[in-house]
């Protein structure tokens, strides 16, 4: 690899990015160091790892030097504004709670979560989430004809059901289809904690037999979102809390899981998987990609083949293209209208009808236009991610932008170390770490699309947390009416 094609720029935020991570690191038994990583790795993996992973030689011809340039500037503001910003913000929305540690770390570095009482919430939240999980199925299964094979088992009919589908500009209330289908994706990640961390074998067995019927709905999809966020929740879980071992021992095991997801995602790419192929097409799709990646190498005047590589990691380079588009005047920044369209998008459209449309406007800028603004897909033949950072950029502009991105994912960490700090209730906790494995979704943008498990996971839990309450209280008050109608002799 030859560094020297990167600008200085592109090594200050790299030094900025890594004295960051050490910084959360030296703080992750107060709650929000953990979450700052998860942040920190998350720019890591979407810019650094898009200027490293890609060909850069094709950013400079295509970009250009200055565009590239400013992009990693702006990459810099971020990481020094959100360090700067995260422990004040953290200290003025916890404040109750400073003199707590992370109830992750204590876990993870202890067989606390054994014990009894622990083990006994989990089999309480595992039964309600069942009866939601349940629920949520027969509706879907009754909306698609009781198709189980399609629902359960796509790696066997070689399709998978949407029972949630809907145009990219919704009707009605299609909001809630969204709704339904974000639930799912909570509720998949929450099984698959429960099944990495559960000691009854009741609830164990349960968890597992659910994760059997409804990872595979994700794992043959094309969408890696969802993906990532309902597999990666169980794995951590087992791994880090569960499996006995040094971090070395752990660290393989990690290791391996990241190279067969990165695989799998590279043969979900190449084979379009979940558009009617089946397993053994696409494993032989997979295998003939290769070979004539193989071929080329070995003859490079032969037909061309591209590499087996992720498409989407990118959003560096939308970054770089942004400025050249601002500087141009070929996109016009926001100034919090996107920002705007992303907190509204919870209203349904069939009770605002001209509600504004997330992100079309910068795929038109990128010339993934049609024409048609009313057609159901927004006029537009596909969505453009603009990135972490680069979303700030459109909304406020080059130099403010970053700052106000760097501004909201510092109460996201709050939000996250709050409830690890509150942790003593084990359904805290495994939202907490659902949202630390949606923040690397969140690399492509802030955005509710991805965030709706974490906000209806909240819902559930405040819901759920209330009805324990509610229930100690009628056995307290029944209990003092039984000493007052027996008192002690």
């Amino acid at each position: 690899m030859d560094l020297s094609i990167y600008p200085v720029s592109f090594f200050l935020s790299a030094i900025a990015l890594i004295g960051a991570c050490l910084f959360a690191w030296k703080h992750r038994n107060e709650g929000w160091g953990l979450p700052m990583l998860a942040v920190l790795g998350t720019v890591a993996v979407w810019y650094h790892g898009d200027g490293l992973y890609n060909d850069y030689e094709e950013y400079r011809v295509i970009i250009g030097d200055d565009a590239l340039d400013a992009a990693w500037w702006q990459v810099l503001l971020f990481i020094l504004t959100f360090w700067a910003m995260t422990l004040g913000v953290h200290q003025l929305i916890n404040a109750r709670w400073l003199k707590r540690r992370s109830h992750l770390v204590f876990y993870a570095s202890s067989s606390q979560i054994k014990h009894p009482q622990v083990q006994h919430q989990m089999d309480v939240l595992g039964r309600a989430l069942l009866v939601v999980w349940l629920l949520l199925m027969t509706i879907a299964l009754y909306r698609k004809g009781w198709d189980f094979g399609g629902m359960f088992m796509p790696y066997l009919e070689g399709y998978k059901l949407k029972p949630w589908s809907r145009d990219r500009v919704g009707g009605g209330f299609s909001a809630l289809l969204s709704l339904a289908g974000y639930v799912q994706i909570m509720l998949t990640a929450a099984f698959g904690v429960l099944a990495a961390l559960s000691h009854n074998p009741k609830t164990r067995m349960m968890a597992i037999a659910v994760c059997f019927l409804a990872f595979p709905y994700y794992i043959f999809d094309r969408t890696r979102n969802p993906m990532i966020a309902t597999m990666l929740p169980g794995l951590l879980a087992w791994v880090l809390i569960r499996l006995r071992g040094g971090m070395w021992k752990k660290g393989v095991i990690l290791l391996v899981a990241f190279m067969m997801t990165s695989y799998w995602m590279k043969l979900v790419v190449v084979t379009e998987m979940g558009r009617g192929v089946t397993v053994a097409d696409a494993l032989s799709i997979a295998k003939t990609t290769k070979e004539e990646a193989k071929a080329k190498e070995a003859d490079p005047m032969g037909p061309e083949s591209e590499e087996l590589k992720h498409v989407g990691l990118s959003m560096f380079s939308e970054l770089a293209y942004m400025s050249n588009f601002i500087e141009n005047d070929t996109y016009q920044i926001t100034w919090g209208g996107r920002y705007f369209a992303e907190a509204v998008n919870c209203i349904p459209r069939g009770l605002w009808k001209n509600k504004p449309l997330v992100g079309v406007d910068y795929a038109l800028a990128r010339g993934f236009g049609f024409g048609d603004a009313q057609d159901s897909s927004g006029g537009i033949t596909t969505s453009i991610a603009t990135g972490m950072i680069g979303q700030g950029v459109v909304n406020f502009g080059r130099v403010l932008g970053p700052m106000c991105a760097a501004m909201i994912m510092s109460f996201w960490v709050a939000i996250l170390a709050r409830l690890d700090l509150q942790g003593n209730n084990p359904a805290r906790l495994l939202l907490c770490s659902l949202g630390m494995i949606l923040t690397f979704n969140m690399g492509r943008d802030i955005t509710l699309f991805v965030l709706y498990p974490f906000v209806f996971g909240y819902m559930l839990l405040l819901v759920w947390e209330w009805q324990q309450k509610k229930k100690m209280a009628q056995n307290v008050s029944a209990s003092r009416r039984r000493k007052r109608t027996f008192p002690a002799r």
